[in-house]
Formats: C-alpha cells, sequence, structure tokens
C-alpha cells in the first residue's frame, strides 16, 4: 500500500494563508462523501496547511478502506484522490476439518462486506501456522484465491485455502545420565511421548509432537524424580533433533539424578494461639521419619495441615515446607511452617443455577451458613451432600473474601435431569423375553420428593410399584416414603400373586448417617403347584406376611451417580411376625466403596467394591418362594435374575426337574474398574468381576461368577449401563444372558 501528497503552492498557503472553498473526492464508490469528509477532519473554511492534510490522510487510512490516497489544492478547492480497497463480497475457507472451522474463521478475520486487506491477511497466515503448530503441525501453508466478480476488480470472491502441515513424530525419548530412573518411569507423566509400535491404535501412544507442552516436560521429569526422593535431580531443556524431510524426531534430556533421600525430622512451627497438638498431627502425616522421600506425599501432607487449620476458621491459612537438606548423609528435615492470617467468618451464602429446584433444598444440605466461622470439612461435605442429592449434575461452592475477616459463598449448581427411564432386556430359555421398565422423578416440581412407578414383563411375570419419598419432611431431619405394588407370575407349573404396602419413617442421625423403621404387609397365592415344587417345599395357598425392618444407613460418597471417594453402607433386620401366616427373622447389609486413582496414577480411573450379604436367623416357618436368591444386575450379572440356586428334584415315575429353591445365606460382590472414554460426553469404560455364594448350612453351597466389560454414560435421561457379560462356571440348567442394560441406576 503506498500513500502519496501533493501540494500545490504550499509557500503560497503560507503567505496568504489560503482557506477551504470547496471538498470533493475522486475515485469514491464505497463510502458517501459527506461520511468520508468527516472521516479526514477538514472542514471548509478551514485554513488549509501541510499539518492537517496530512493528518486527513492518515485519519482516512486508518479506516482501512483505501489503498491509497493523496490531495490536490487550487483556488480554495481541495480535491481528496483515493483508491479504495476491493470489497469482499464472498469469503470460503477451504481445507480445515470441521472441529479447527470455527477457530480458523477467528483467525483469519475476514467477513463479506470487509475491505481486503492484504497486510491484514499475511498477519493471519502467520497466526494460523501458529495456530497449527501449537497442535502439532507444521509446515502449514495458508493460501488465497482472488476471483473478481466485476470488471473494475472492486468486488472480490475470496478464497482462502489451508493446508494443514505435517505432525512430527517422537521415535526415541533419550534420557542422557539417567541411571535411577528409565523412560517407563517418566512416560506416564510427560506429554511428549515417543510412538509406540501400535501407535495408530487408540489406548496407544501416537508420539505427536505437542509443542505447547514441551517447556513444561522437564518440570515433570524432576518431579518424578522429586516422588522418588531425588531432592538434587536436575533436567535440561529438552533437545529436540527433527528431520523436516520425513517429520521424524529424537528428543533428549540431559539429566543429573543425584542421591536419594530419607526423611529425618519432622517439625511444625506454627502460633501458640492455635493449640495444635503438633505430635498427634505428624502422627497423621503421609511422610514418617526414616521415609523416602516423597513430593507428593509432602504435598498431601501440606493440604492436611492446611484443611486443620481452615477447619478452625483460618480459610486462607497457607503452609510452607521448610527442607533442610543433610548432603552428606543424603537425610531431609521438614518443617512445616504454618501462616494462619486472620479467622474468617461466612457473611453471606448465594445460590445461583437451581432453574427448578427451591432454594430451601439446596440450602437444608448446607453444613455452613451465614454467620459461622469458616470450617473447610463443612464446605467440602456440604458439597457432597448436594451431589449425593442426585438432583444436580455439578456443584460448585466459590469462595469470596469480602473484607480481612468475611468470606460470601456462592453455591454453584447444574441440574441434572433427575427424571430418569430405566430399562432391562434379556432372553431366558424358559422366560423367552424379558422387558423392564421405570419412570422416576427424583426432584417433583424442584421440591425434593421423589416418585417411581416400575413395570416388569417376560412371558410369565407381570409386575409393578408405585412409590412417593419425601426425604426430608418440611426441610427437617424426617423422612417419610411409601409404596404399593403388587406381582402376576404365570409359571410353567403354578401361578403366584402378591400386593402389598410399606411405609417408611426416617431421621437424619448425623450427616452421614440415616436411621429408617419400614412396616410392610403382604398378601401372596400360590396356586396350581406341581408335585415337582411340593417336594421342593413350595406350597399352595394363601399367606399374609406382616413385618417390621428397622434399619441404618451410612453414606459419605462424594457423588450420587458417580462416586469417586466414600463408602455407602446399609444394615436391616426384618422381623415378619406381626400377625400374618409367616413368622421368620432376617438380616441384610450392603457394603460399597468407592476409591478414585487420580491423585495416585494422575489419570481418572475409579475402583469400586460392591457387596451384599443375608442371612436368616429363624426360618421356622418360611415359604421357598420368599428365600434369598441371586442372579441379575444387582448381584451376579449373567445370570436371569433369582435364578440361583437351582435344585434336580427327582420323583419316582415323573423324572426330574430343576427348581430355583432360594438359599437362607446368601454372598455377592462385585470389583470394578471405571475408566474415561469420551470425557466430553461423560462416557466411561468398565470392567467387572462378579462373584456370588448361597446354600442353607452354608454360604458356599452354590457359587457363580462372571467377568464383563461395557459402558457406563451419563445420558440426559439418566445414567445408562451397557454390559457384554461372560459368565464363567454355568451350568446346563442356568438361565444366563450375555447382554445387560439399564438406565437409571447408580454406577
Amino acid at each position: 500500500m503506498k500513500k502519496s501528497l501533493v501540494f500545490l503552492l504550499v509557500c503560497a498557503n503560507f503567505l496568504f494563508a489560503a482557506r477551504i472553498e470547496s471538498i470533493r473526492f475522486e475515485g469514491l464508490n464505497q463510502l458517501s462523501p459527506l461520511v468520508a469528509q468527516e472521516m479526514s477532519g477538514l472542514r471548509i473554511g478551514d485554513e488549509i496547511t501541510g499539518a492537517n492534510t496530512d493528518a486527513a490522510i492518515k485519519r482516512l487510512f486508518d479506516q482501512g478502506y483505501f489503498d491509497d490516497i493523496y490531495i490536490d489544492y487550487s483556488g480554495g478547492n481541495v480535491v481528496i484522490h483515493v483508491k479504495e480497497k476491493p470489497i469482499i463480497a464472498k469469503l470460503d475457507i477451504e481445507g480445515v476439518v470441521t472441529n479447527d472451522r470455527k477457530a480458523m474463521e477467528q483467525i483469519i478475520g475476514l467477513r463479506p462486506g470487509q475491505g481486503y486487506d492484504k497486510v491484514a491477511l499475511n498477519r493471519a497466515r502467520e497466526r494460523a501456522r501458529q495456530y497449527y503448530e501449537v497442535k502439532g503441525y507444521f509446515d502449514t501453508v495458508v493460501e488465497v484465491d482472488e476471483e473478481p466478480l466485476n470488471s473494475d476488480g472492486s468486488s472480490l470472491h475470496l478464497t482462502t485455502i489451508v493446508n494443514r502441515g505435517e505432525n512430527i513424530i517422537i521415535d526415541k525419548v533419550n534420557m542422557i545420565g539417567a541411571k535411577k530412573l528409565d523412560y517407563g518411569d517418566i512416560q506416564p507423566a510427560v506429554a511428549n511421548k515417543q510412538r509406540e509400535v501400535l501407535g495408530w491404535m487408540w489406548g496407544f501412544n501416537d508420539g505427536k509432537l505437542k509443542t505447547i507442552d514441551l517447556p513444561k516436560d522437564p518440570d515433570r521429569i524432576k518431579n518424578e524424580y522429586l516422588k522418588k526422593g531425588y531432592l538434587d535431580a536436575n533436567v535440561s531443556l529438552p533437545y529436540l533433533n527433527a528431520d523436516m524431510k520425513n517429520y521424524r524426531a529424537e528428543l533428549t534430556y540431559y539429566i543429573e539424578e543425584g542421591e536419594r533421600y530419607r526423611v529425618k525430622d519432622i517439625s511444625i512451627e506454627a502460633p501458640d494461639f492455635l493449640n495444635l497438638d503438633k505430635e498427634k498431627l505428624i502422627k497423621k502425616l503421609k511422610l514418617d521419619s526414616g521415609d523416602r522421600f516423597n513430593s507428593d506425599f509432602l504435598k498431601r501432607d501440606i493440604t492436611k495441615l492446611s484443611n486443620h487449620v481452615a477447619d478452625m476458621g483460618y480459610a486462607y491459612a497457607e503452609v510452607e515446607p521448610h527442607l533442610s537438606q543433610d548432603y552428606e548423609n543424603h537425610t531431609v528435615d521438614i518443617n512445616y511452617v504454618v501462616i494462619p492470617y486472620k479467622e474468617i467468618y461466612v457473611r453471606k451464602v448465594t445460590i445461583s443455577g437451581n432453574e427448578k429446584t427451591a432454594d430451601s433444598v439446596v440450602r437444608r444440605e448446607m453444613y455452613l451458613t451465614e454467620g459461622q466461622l469458616y470450617n473447610r470439612t463443612d464446605l467440602v461435605d456440604s458439597r457432597n451432600a448436594l451431589r449425593r442429592t442426585g438432583y444436580f449434575e455439578n456443584v460448585e461452592i466459590e469462595e469470596t473474601r469480602v473484607s480481612q475477616n468475611e468470606i460470601d459463598l456462592n453455591v454453584k449448581v447444574t441440574e441434572a435431569p433427575t427424571g430418569s427411564i430405566t430399562g432391562g432386556i434379556g432372553y431366558g430359555s424358559d422366560d423367552g423375553l424379558l422387558l423392564s421398565a421405570s419412570l422416576s422423578e427424583k426432584n417433583i416440581f424442584g421440591s425434593g420428593i421423589g416418585g417411581h412407578v416400575s413395570i416388569e414383563k417376560s412371558d410369565d411375570d407381570l409386575s409393578g410399584a408405585i412409590g412417593l419419598t419425601n426425604p426430608r419432611v418440611f426441610n427437617s431431619e424426617y423422612s417419610l416414603s411409601g409404596q404399593i405394588y403388587a406381582r402376576d407370575w404365570e409359571w410353567d407349573d403354578y401361578e403366584e400373586t402378591a400386593y402389598g404396602f410399606s411405609i417408611t419413617a426416617g431421621r437424619k442421625l448425623n450427616r452421614y448417617t440415616s436411621a429408617y423403621l419400614t412396616y410392610d404387609i403382604e398378601s401372596s397365592k400360590i396356586e396350581g403347584l406341581d408335585e415337582f415344587y411340593k417336594a421342593a417345599g413350595y406350597q399352595n395357598g394363601k399367606n399374609i406376611r406382616s413385618s417390621l425392618i428397622p434399619s441404618i444407613r451410612f453414606d459419605n460418597t462424594d457423588d450420587y451417580y458417580i462416586p469417586r471417594s466414600g463408602i455407602s453402607a446399609s444394615l436391616a433386620l426384618e422381623y415378619a411376625g406381626l400377625g400374618g401366616d409367616m413368622e421368620y427373622l432376617k438380616g441384610m447389609g450392603s457394603f460399597n466403596w468407592y476409591f478414585g486413582l487420580r491423585d495416585y496414577i494422575g489419570y481418572d480411573a475409579i475402583f469400586r467394591y460392591k457387596s451384599n450379604i443375608g442371612y436368616f436367623f429363624d426360618d421356622s416357618e418360611l415359604p421357598v418362594n420368599k428365600k434369598f436368591f441371586l442372579g441379575g444386575m444387582k448381584s451376579i450379572r449373567g445370570y436371569d435374575g433369582r435364578s440361583i440356586p437351582q435344585q434336580q428334584i427327582c420323583l419316582e415315575g415323573r423324572g426330574c426337574k430343576y427348581i430355583e429353591i432360594g438359599g437362607n445365606k446368601s454372598f455377592n460382590n462385585s470389583f470394578e474398574i471405571s475408566l474415561p472414554l469420551i470425557e466430553r460426553i461423560n462416557m466411561r469404560f468398565v470392567t467387572f468381576f462378579d462373584w456370588g455364594t448361597i446354600g442353607d448350612d452354608s454360604f458356599d453351597e452354590v457359587t457363580r461368577y462372571s467377568v464383563g466389560a461395557g459402558i457406563e454414560w451419563t445420558t440426559p435421561i439418566g445414567p445408562l449401563q451397557l454390559f457384554w457379560v461372560n459368565p464363567l462356571n454355568d451350568e446346563e440348567y442356568d438361565k444366563t444372558n450375555n447382554i445387560e442394560f439399564t438406565i437409571g441406576a447408580r454406577f
């Protein structure tokens, strides 16, 4: 782009103080003369000088509409000659994948209707190259195809063609000087990894260079040494030797490892007014005297001490570790210096994001409210309690300091789809197609009250239930729920019907524990039993069961659907005999443990252990169909529900037949590993091993187990689980499935 200025009779201007009598534009097509004159800053009646004409040219150029400008002056008449930039009438961007298109449109920065600025486009080309280089693509080229749409070239069809470069592949990572650790030790921590043999396959390292992470990798390597106690380790900047002909490279680090250190003494330095029991706190720390030094353990101990002081009201307490190294003996003393600052009180608690859920439903789960002394454990427990309700997909509590001793809390929730559809499908050689479905809502009209309707259907079975639950009556510590249910079985050899009603009252004992008392009454009837079932202990006729069930439940998990920490456990005792025809006493228990591995392996893997146990203490008047059975999604996957155990009953002259006989003692447990699969849509991969045992005289009379894998996915209609299952020790008479499916269940 050029600019020129022609002054006619400049000297005369100064001698005679010439004034502007008229202003005219030549070459102006896109802008109106009045708008252009306003942009120039020149006015009729102004004196014309070299300064104001130069300023006018600069102002017009700054608008970005012109390629060239110069000014003529004669006899008080000013003529401004302009050459307008071509206008972009149409713009296309080619060669860009869908995921990059939005970013590339912003980088190029051109829009139809704008003037075509080649200088700006050249800058955009450089930004596009840098954008792809950060993503690991090198030698990106951006070309522009200009197609005039009219004879004077003032209107253009512009096509920007992006030729994305190539990935540089790291064939090898060299660690020169490393003897104590090798590449396998640091590989999980670094972003730039060497390509593996199956690098093209998902789950294997593809070796692509990530330039944005390259400066950070030396610190990641050093941290791996610090985890193992090498306090004197030094790692050089990365040296990349790349061949741009074939885009292959080697990455080299020069490393000084030093010696490994042990912890000698641990001490805590804190103001006296905190009254810290330092010896007790030191015993609770992960690092102990004599241990190998570990930087990860050090960070956890700092967090533990910081949380302890924060629980005393010092929200902004800092803990600084002072390390004193003995270079000769390779030991280190750790002195944790606690700086508490001021006590902090909660001034205000606000709630946001709850478009449906009432504020009171959120506030009743908060253990930290207005006027209270800050307590970090209460803050974390409040967040986890909200997550356990199942009403929210995400809960965060933001802290805003408003003065030296006050803080505001903003509870930010993202509401989850609390209405869910649960479904299951399977096939059994006897029952044919098995279908189940339910419709439930955990948070009716945002009140926190839940309800459900469920139905199950197979070739032989039809059952349903309707229930309502208020977990916090009038936002108190008390709960109330009730259910009406009915079942109708049409077995090959007999018919069974049952209907009943239950009501449960409960109370929270503390933030993790609740106690319940349930009354359940049921009328059941069996007709048409053949001799095989009678021989197995089944009885024709009508029975009424009236039972009382006290129970207690503990739950300190950090989320309802995908917990990563905590325990969920329950214990119940059922006494049947408050009237009715049955009398028995049975105990039931469950224990679920969730353990997130991110802090240990840097990856969002979750280990789960789930177990259930049942035991009849007195079964003197217990019908067979009321015993314990195993099989199904909640016990041993891959086996039909209530199909374990079975017993062969043989009658003289009638042959033999397998009958589900149940057991007085049962135990089943599952071991699961859950891994992120597609994080942006909350889809995870899970693999599991199920094992269960059941019997009358002992637990281990019949044992079944299975393995499987599948996906769990938090969908808009609720959590979905789809598993492929392989029963490992099934007998020919067992009823099995290879596919298990459900929507709505807790993971």
